[in-house]
C-alpha cells in the first residue's frame, strides 16, 4: 500500500540530481569528527541511522572552510585541506547505499572564533566583537578581542575556501552543499547591517553588502560546475532591531538566486548576539509553536509567485505537518533534525502508514545542551542514538540465554527497560502500583503548553498497549511489587525503575495541612481541590510549569518561592515566560510555616513574612526511598539487579532515565 504522505514523497529533481523524497536531515553536529576535522567511522555510523531510515538528504552541521581560523565545536569538520576528501568519501559512499545524498552545511564563524579556540584574532566583516565576546572579556576582567576587518586580499582567499570546500566534498561524491549564510555566520556578517559597518565595496546598500556571498556563490559554481546543487541557508528576519529583516531578506534572495543559488534553506534568528536572546527563533524550545518558521517561507512563496525552491525548517515536528505545509505550496522540503534524532526511522515509518509508532520528538534540547559539555550529541527519548557505533544497525542484539525479568515501575525508564528486554527476547514482567503507565509523563504532560509532551504519553501507552496485545510483555497496574512477591517469582533479573517520591518536609509545622498538595498532584489528581489563591515552593521546572499552568487557567499565583539563590542562567523558558505574565520567583526565600491562612516565609535577610493564599503547592525536590530498593536489590542475583531512573539520582531528566533504562536492559 502506498503512503498517505504523497507530497512528502513524491522525488524531485534539481539540475539533474534526483532526490528521493522531501525529507532533509537539518544540520547537526555530532562530536564525531576527529580532533583534527576528519570524518571517523564513528561519525559514518551515528549518520548511517538518517540514511538507512530513509530521508533523502543529510548535512552536518557547522562543517570548517578552515578550523585554524574559524572553529567554535571541540569535533568539527575541517574542509580546508585535500586530506579531507577520502574520510568525506566514506560518509559520502554510507548514504550512497540507501540512495540518499551525503553534504554538509559549509561554514565560517567570522567573529564568533574565541582566541583560545583559533590562537588569534578572529576575521569578520568589521572590527567589531560579539555580544559573546563582550561577556567574556567582562568575566575575564580583561578587553575584548576585535576581529580584524577582512582585507580584499583575506576576502578573496576566503571566497577561494569556500569553494575548495565545496570542490572536496564534491571529490568525495557528493552533489550538493549547504552554504550557511544565516544565523550571524562570516557570510551574513557581510550581508547584515547589523555587523557590516563597512564603507567599501562590500558595505552600505544592500547589493555592497551582498557582494562576498555572491562571490562565494559564483565561485562554487564556477569550481563545482552545472551539475551541483547549491543550497544556501539564511536567516527570513534576523529579528535583531538593526538586523536584516524580512523584507531586505526578500530583495537579497533575488539576488543570489540570480547569481545561481537552486535553493534556500529559510531559518531565522541569530546565534549569540543578545546573550542567546534571538537564538529561540532557530532553536525553538517546547513552549513555542510548531512549524515556527514556515510562515516565511509561505511570504517568500509568494513574493517569488512560486519561482523558487525553499526548505522550511524549525519544529516541524511530525510527518502530517511536513505533508500540510507541502501540500499547500508553502515550501518543497522539509527539514528536520531533533526529530529525526528522535526516531531516525521516521520516514519508513511514515510511507508505511504507521504514524502512531514515530517515537515524538520533545524539544527539550538534551541533545544540544550536550554539545557545551562537550559530549558526543545523544537524544532524551532514542538511546540508540548515543550507541550508534556499539549497535551499529540499530537493532538490540539478542540475548544469548532467555531470562525471566522483573521490571518495577511503568516510567519512561521502566518502559523503556520492557522493550529493550522485549528486543532482547527476555520474558518481561512489570509491576506499576499506579492505575496508568507513564509515570511523572502523566504530571510533565498536564499543562498545557506541553504539547510535546502530551505526543510522549500517547506514544508510550500505545506502545506499551501494543507489547501486551502481542503478548511480548505482562504489566501489572494497580499492583505494588514487594520484596516477598519479587522473591516468590524467582527472577533471574530485575530492574528497579519505582521513581522518587515528592519532597515534604516534616520539619516545616503545618506541611500536612489540607490545604498542602504537590504540585504533580495537583495538576494531575486534585485540580478541582486547588483554591484560586496559590503559593508555589520550588522554582525547579516542576513548580515554574505548575505557576503558569494554573495562571493560564485563572488562578491567581500570589507567590512563587524558592529557598536557593537565583541561577546565572535559565535553561528552561519558563522564568521568562512568566515574568511575561506577571510572575517572578523570589529567590532566597523558605518556607517557615503552613497556616490556615496561607504561609509564612523567610526573606534573605531573615525576617519572616506572612502570605495569603488557599492552596500552597509543594515542587521542593524528591527523595529516593533508599530502604525499599535496598531490599529490592536482593530479589534476584545482585549482579542482575539494576537500578534506573529517578530511582538512582535525584536531579535527572527524561534524557537520563531512557537512556540508562536502555544501557542496563542491553546488558541483561
Amino acid at each position: 500500500m502506498a503512503s498517505k504522505y504523497k507530497h512528502l514523497f513524491s522525488p524531485i529533481r534539481i539540475r539533474g540530481v534526483e532526490f528521493k523524497n522531501r525529507i532533509i536531515l537539518a544540520p547537526p553536529s555530532p562530536n564525531l569528527a576527529s580532533a583534527d576535522g576528519m570524518v571517523t567511522p564513528q561519525f559514518v555510523d551515528w549518520f548511517r541511522m538518517f540514511a538507512r531510515g530513509g530521508a533523502s538528504i543529510l548535512y552536518v552541521g557547522n562543517s570548517s572552510i578552515d578550523i585554524t581560523e574559524c572553529k567554535d565545536e571541540e569535533c568539527q569538520l575541517d574542509l580546508s585541506q585535500d586530506r579531507c576528501v577520502l574520510p568525506l568519501s566514506w560518509y559520502a559512499e554510507m548514504a550512497k547505499e540507501y540512495d540518499c545524498h551525503a553534504s554538509l552545511e559549509v561554514n565560517h564563524n567570522g567573529k564568533d572564533s574565541t582566541f583560545e579556540a583559533i590562537g588569534r584574532l578572529p576575521f569578520s566583516s568589521s572590527p567589531i566583537p560579539g555580544d559573546s565576546e563582550l561577556m567574556r572579556a567582562a568575566m575575564e576582567g580583561r578587553e575584548p578581542h576585535i576581529p580584524i576587518e577582512m582585507d580584499q586580499k583575506k576576502i578573496d582567499e576566503t571566497v577561494m575556501k569556500y569553494a575548495m570546500a565545496c570542490k572536496r566534498m564534491q571529490r568525495a561524491g557528493m552533489d550538493i552543499a549547504l552554504l550557511h549564510g544565516g544565523h550571524g555566520n562570516l557570510i551574513s556578517q557581510f550581508t547584515s547591517p547589523h555587523y557590516n559597518k563597512r564603507t567599501d565595496k562590500y558595505g552600505g546598500s544592500l547589493e555592497n553588502r551582498a557582494r562576498f556571498a555572491i562571490e562565494v556563490v559564483e565561485k562554487v559554481r564556477e569550481l563545482c560546475g552545472e551539475n551541483f546543487v547549491i543550497d544556501f541557508r539564511i536567516s527570513a528576519d534576523e529579528i535583531i532591531e538593526d538586523g536584516m529583516r524580512f523584507e531586505e531578506t526578500l530583495k537579497l534572495m533575488k539576488i543570489l538566486k540570480d547569481h545561481g543559488v537552486d535553493m534556500f534553506n529559510i531559518s531565522a534568528g541569530l546565534h549569540s548576539e543578545g546573550l542567546m536572546k534571538y537564538m529561540r527563533y532557530w532553536l525553538q524550545d517546547y513552549t513555542m509553536e510548531r512549524g515556527y518558521n514556515v510562515h516565511w517561507t509561505e511570504k517568500i512563496k509568494d513574493y517569488f509567485h512560486g519561482d523558487i525552491i525553499l526548505t522550511a525548517v524549525g519544529s516541524i515536528t511530525s510527518a502530517d505537518l511536513a505533508e500540510e505545509y507541502l501540500a499547500k505550496g508553502f515550501c518543497d522540503f522539509i527539514a528536520m533534525c531533533r526529530p529525526l534524532m528522535a526516531d531516525p526511522d521516521l520516514p519508513k515509518k511514515a510511507a508505511a502508514n504507521r504514524s502512531e509508532d514515530i517515537r515524538p520528538c520533545l524539544r527539550c534540547n538534551a541533545c544540544a545542551m550536550r554539545l557545551g559539555m562537550p559530549r558526543v550529541i545523544n537524544c532524551a527519548v532514542n538511546p540508540i542514538s548515543g550507541m550508534t557505533s556499539y549497535l551499529r544497525d540499530g537493532e538490540v542484539p539478542v540475548a544469548k540465554i532467555k531470562k525471566k525479568v522483573a521490571v518495577v515501575g511503568a516510567g519512561p525508564a521502566g518502559l523503556t527497560a520492557m522493550h529493550t528486554l522485549i528486543e532482547r527476547g527476555h520474558e518481561v514482567t512489570v509491576y506499576e502500583k499506579s492505575d496508568r503507565l507513564a509515570g511523572c509523563i502523566n504530571a510533565a504532560a498536564a499543562p498545557p503548553l506541553k504539547i510535546d509532551m502530551k505526543d510522549y504519553l500517547k506514544w508510550l501507552n500505545v506502545q506499551a498497549q501494543k507489547a501486551v496485545k502481542a503478548g511480548k510483555a505482562k504489566i501489572l497496574l494497580n499492583t505494588e511489587a514487594t520484596p516477598e512477591m519479587l522473591e516468590l517469582e524467582g527472577y533471574d533479573a530485575i530492574i528497579i525503575a519505582i521513581g522518587a517520591e515528592p519532597l515534604r518536609p516534616q520539619s516545616i509545622p503545618g506541611i500536612n495541612h489540607p490545604n498542602v498538595m504537590c504540585a504533580a498532584d495537583a495538576e494531575t489528581k486534585f485540580r478541582d481541590k486547588v483554591g484560586q489563591k496559590i503559593v508555589v515552593v520550588g522554582a525547579g521546572d516542576v513548580g515554574l510549569e505548575a505557576a503558569h499552568d494554573f495562571a493560564v487557567e485563572g488562578k491567581e499565583i500570589v507567590a512563587l518561592i524558592d529557598m536557593m539563590p537565583k541561577p546565572p542562567f535559565h535553561f528552561s523558558p519558563m522564568p521568562k515566560i512568566l515574568e511575561e505574565i506577571g510572575i517572578t520567583v523570589q529567590y532566597e526565600t523558605s518556607l517557615v510555616e503552613v497556616t490556615d491562612h496561607g504561609i509564612i516565609a523567610k526573606r534573605p535577610d531573615g525576617k519572616t513574612f506572612a502570605i495569603e493564599a488557599d492552596t500552597i503547592l509543594l515542587a521542593m525536590g524528591m527523595r529516593i526511598n533508599h530502604d525499599l530498593i535496598d531490599k529490592m536489590r536482593h530479589c534476584a542475583p545482585e549482579t542482575e539487579c539494576f537500578i534506573v531512573g529517578d530511582a538512582k539520582q535525584i536531579g535527572g531528566n527524561i534524557s537520563a532515565a531512557v537512556n540508562g533504562a536502555f544501557q542496563a536492559a542491553l546488558h541483561i
